[in-house]
């Protein structure tokens, strides 16, 4: 059966041609590797954040939803706000210790 839901083609030019398909140009999200295939790295920083110190985890390779369960986990360990997107997850604080102290008790094993 054909799908033909209006919702996903909003601003599309109509087509005469009945072979026509239409790509919505969705991406597929990358595979998530193993935790000890992850190379993390922790860096504190300071620049463009108005004075305040982060501590950013950075070279996450998978899938969004990972990456935020792990964002989750860590602000929820540190006690603090975050947030995890574009590969990243940003830690509000100075917990670069605790950080990596933590992703190495998760199975994280190339951290630094």
């Amino acid at each position: 059966m054909k799908k033909n839901d209006w919702k996903e083609r909003l601003n599309i030019v109509y087509s005469t041609n009945p072979d026509f398909a239409y790509d919505t140009g969705e991406e597929t999200e990358d595979e998530t590797l193993a935790k000890n295939q992850q190379k993390l790295r922790v860096r504190i920083e300071k620049n463009h954040r108005g004075g305040k110190t982060v501590t950013i985890v950075a070279g996450f390779i998978g899938s969004d939803s990972d990456l935020k369960e792990l964002g989750k986990l860590l602000k929820t360990k540190c006690g603090v706000g975050g947030t995890a997107k574009e590969g990243e997850v940003i830690i509000q604080g100075d917990f670069k210790e605790k950080v990596v102290e933590l992703l190495k008790h998760e199975g994280y094993t190339q951290t630094k």
